[in-house]
């Protein structure tokens, strides 16, 4: 039988999975920037910006948790083809909805501060989706509660 991670290595696991999210948001917006339309480029560089700074702040958080922070992917594989700049804003959606699962995790599993900035990320990434997507959903980062409202 396995044991049960403390609540300090449940942190950590969070923020490490949060902290995989954040580089292949990094690596999707690369993909986004390329595509989207000129009326959205702003956004994207702008959202780009954002994750790599939590990026970065997570880093520090996973050190300070005692793990040593997972490098990037040399690439990732996106879900579908992005060819056209509604393809660009609906892949933002997708990586926005992604992080913001990633973070709802990390707010179940941190306390205090690091909770709190998991919080204030999970809010960040679902504007961002509802923007990229024009609405918003319902319980942004639990996925199973967001893609029944979506499709509802």
């Amino acid at each position: 039988m396995k044991p049960e991670p403390s609540p300090a290595g449940r942190a950590l696991e969070a923020a490490q999975a949060a902290l995989a999210a954040e580089h292949a948001a990094a690596y999707g917006y690369g993909v986004i920037g390329a595509r989207a339309g000129a009326a959205r480029a702003t956004e994207a560089r702008e959202a780009f910006g954002g994750h790599l700074a939590r990026r970065d702040a997570l880093s520090r958080t996973v050190r300070e948790l005692g793990g040593s922070p997972r490098p990037s992917e040399a690439a990732y594989a996106l879900p579908f083809t992005v060819r056209t700049p509604a393809d660009a804003e609906r892949l933002a959606a997708e990586i926005e909805d992604r992080v913001a699962g990633a973070y709802s995790d990390l707010v179940r599993s941190a306390e205090g501060p690091l909770r709190r900035e998991a919080a204030d990320a999970l809010s960040a990434a679902a504007v961002r989706a509802a923007r990229w997507r024009g609405v918003g959903v319902a319980f942004p980062g639990l996925a199973e509660r967001s893609e029944r409202a979506r499709t509802s």
